[in-house]
């Protein structure tokens, strides 16, 4: 009976200390009733990764990641109760855990990381309290005040330096000569604007003749002509950030489906399609399935498209920083994603973490965990559940992914071999607009400069440990959307030193409705803070590695086409392994860059000397193309970026999807003479 009772009393202590464990990590932190667990408390954590682990409540639902050895802690407390054996320690690390409680599919193995010097760990919030409380408050205030003081000093400036191109405007207007006539689109824009104007005045007419046409002719023609689109919003644009109605007003429509992170969030995934070719899903086949991602049933036919035999095959597009995927619907038919949806790829436009709409499972946005995020959850668990919520809406065993500037630093991030490199596997082709792998001039502005000084804590301080200056979300709300949009376009052009010359002007507006978005204080503070992108002007090489691969550059540039003949790689001509400074291995996709060569923003040029020196020998790169004349927004804007950019990314899709797939899929437009 003796031994009995120590048992007993063991596995109580171990119960409670599970108990106590479970709740610390918990939302709320407290208790449930009777000493047990509430409904929001952890009883698990689970490795998406080697080092990302989220945490699984008694209902079922995420929370983001803890410390590991926390993390591990409950997992072995967790195992005594269940096995009722004696675990290891929990501070060995987590290679046991990591074969035990992996819940990606995805996942065989848990290579070591080796980009962790560029991701430092995120700071650590426990569940609500008094203390916590009163530090989040205080953040606030602090940050309100100063990120105000901030963006002020911003517009200021915006303001000031758009006098001496205001006052010559005003002389060249006195002598009776347009500004806008050194524009290089200047007469198409105005061959667009007097169309545009003709297709208002013409837009109720069309629909009062529309209204008196009868309804089983109408129907009659729909089923005839499936390829058509019928515009079925017109008129005077009101300037509203609805992405919907800029594709109804191209014949197309939107529907939106709501996607689960593998830690809990909510986040936005819109659907491109032809209401005349596609019936749109109910809200409840569009609502989140759960986190899980690359489960079983991934591959479900797509049966919404009534008398069709062959699919589209899917495109997933991802945005910028602080803009969303309506960046890519702006233009009308030139919009690179209507633009693809109508060459007759299937279109999906994801939408990063937060958004317009900041949204958890468990957590508020007023609690500082929803916030504790950057560019690496943006790409190992974002992606991941973009890529696997398109593949089981479509059936498809790949997708084609298309990113711009933000877009491609979180996917150059998730591929890299110590992140989620078999996402690659998933992906037929990577097509990067603008892409943002090493720095450019720009990093070394004042405003830069001044938040790359400030220390963790002062950058807390400053901006906060909620969402980075959220006064510009306010404000999108409250201002008109054409004096947004003008306000938007100053600032950002002031900030990032673009220009609108290359862009239909009468749509500049419509833009700047899609951004800025909610971003986390942290992943801002990741992009210029002192530790990570702006001190290593790189966002996969250290600043140690970065400088050494300048050096070997600069030997390598002399003897170039000697050391290509030798068909070695970049790392046996310098004495080392095949790929073992590399970013990539073999799981990588195909590659294809496009970079705009006036680009001060982010350095392409940089990353395209990566490729060619050999310096991932597993990255088949099948297309660049450097334009000169082009700025960071230009490859998604310009009014010839369907010409220079769009058409070429149509070919590429097509080209590096597989004959087995083409085969089953509708040829899109233009492409029949592509090689297999």
């Amino acid at each position: 009976m003796d031994v009995a009772a120590a048992a007993a009393a063991a596995k109580s202590n171990v119960v409670q200390e599970f108990t106590t464990q479970a709740n610390r990590l918990s939302e709320s932190g407290r208790s449930g009733e009777d000493n047990g667990l509430d409904s929001t408390a952890v009883i698990e954590a689970k490795y998406i990764t080697p080092l990302d682990v989220v945490l699984e409540t008694v209902d079922r639902r995420r929370l983001p990641g803890v410390p590991l050895y926390e993390a591990q802690k409950l997992n072995q407390l967790k195992r005594k109760i269940d096995q009722g054996e004696q675990a290891q320690n929990p501070l060995e690390g987590p290679e046991e855990e990591t074969k035990v409680e992996q819940s990606s599919a995805l996942r065989t193995s848990a290579p070591p990381s080796s980009t962790h010097p560029l991701f430092p760990p995120l700071p650590l919030y426990g569940p609500p309290s008094l203390l916590r409380n009163l530090q989040c408050l205080t953040f606030r205030v602090s940050s309100f005040f100063l990120s105000l003081a901030f963006l002020g000093s911003i517009v200021v400036g915006s303001a000031l330096s758009s006098i001496p191109l205001m006052l010559q405007h005003i002389g060249l207007r006195l002598i009776f000569r347009s500004p806008d006539a050194r524009r290089p689109f200047y007469a198409e824009e105005k061959t667009r604007r007097k169309a545009r104007r003709e297709a208002e005045k013409e837009w109720g007419r069309q629909r009062r003749r529309r209204k008196s046409q009868d309804q089983s002719a109408r129907d009659e023609s729909d089923v005839d002509d499936l390829e058509s689109f019928e515009p079925t919003e017109g008129g005077r644009d009101p300037i509203v950030c609805d992405v919907s109605y800029y594709a109804r007003r191209v014949g197309l429509d939107i529907e939106e489906y709501r996607v689960q992170t593998e830690d809990g969030f909510i986040i936005k995934l819109w659907h491109v399609y032809n209401p005349k070719e596609r019936r749109p899903k109910s809200t409840a086949e569009r609502e989140q399935r759960g986190p899980e991602v690359f489960s079983s049933d991934s591959h479900k036919p797509d049966d919404s498209t009534p008398g069709s035999t062959k699919r589209r095959y899917p495109v997933l597009m991802i945005h910028g920083l602080l803009q969303s995927s309506g960046a890519y619907c702006t233009n009308d038919d030139r919009s690179l994603a209507f633009f693809l949806s109508k060459s007759g790829y299937d279109v999906w436009l994801g939408n990063n973490r937060c958004g317009f709409d900041p949204e958890h499972t468990i957590l508020k946005p007023s609690d500082p965990r929803m916030w504790a995020w950057n560019i690496r959850q943006m790409g190992v668990i974002d992606l991941s559940a973009f890529v696997s919520r398109v593949l089981h809406e479509t059936g498809f065993p790949k997708l084609a992914l298309v990113c711009h500037s933000q877009g491609t630093t979180e996917t150059f991030v998730a591929l890299a071999k110590g992140q989620r490199p078999e996402l690659g596997e998933k992906i037929s082709v990577f097509c990067a607009l603008a892409p943002a792998a090493y720095a450019g001039p720009l990093i070394n502005t004042a405003y830069f400069k001044f938040i790359s000084l400030l220390s963790p804590v002062l950058f807390r301080i400053v901006f906060g440990i909620h969402a980075f200056i959220p006064f510009m979300m306010t404000m999108h709300r409250l201002l008109p959307g054409q004096l947004y949009g003008a306000m938007g376009y100053r600032v950002f052009a002031y900030l990032f030193q673009w220009t609108d010359d290359r862009w239909e002007r009468d749509l500049r507006d419509r833009m700047f409705q899609f951004a800025p978005v909610y971003v986390s204080a942290e992943s801002m503070r990741w992009w210029l803070g002192r530790e990570c992108f702006a001190r290593h002007r790189c966002i996969l090489s250290t600043k140690e590695e970065r400088k050494r691969e300048e050096r070997e550059d600069a030997e390598e540039t002399a003897d170039e086409a000697a050391t290509e003949k030798e068909g070695l790689s970049y790392d046996e001509r310098h004495g080392r392994e095949k790929g073992s400074t590399a970013w990539y291995d073999e799981r990588a996709p195909p590659m294809a860059l496009w970079i705009p060569g006036s680009d001060d923003l982010v350095d392409g040029r940089r990353l395209l000397r990566r490729f060619r020196l050999g310096r991932e020998p597993y990255v088949n790169l099948v297309h660049t193309k450097v334009i000169e004349e082009y700025e960071h927004l230009d490859v998604i804007w310009a009014m010839d970026s369907i010409e220079k950019i769009g058409k070429e990314v149509r070919s590429v899709i097509w080209s590096t999807a597989s004959e087995d797939l083409r085969k089953s899929c509708v040829i899109p437009k233009g492409l029949g003479d592509v090689p297999s």
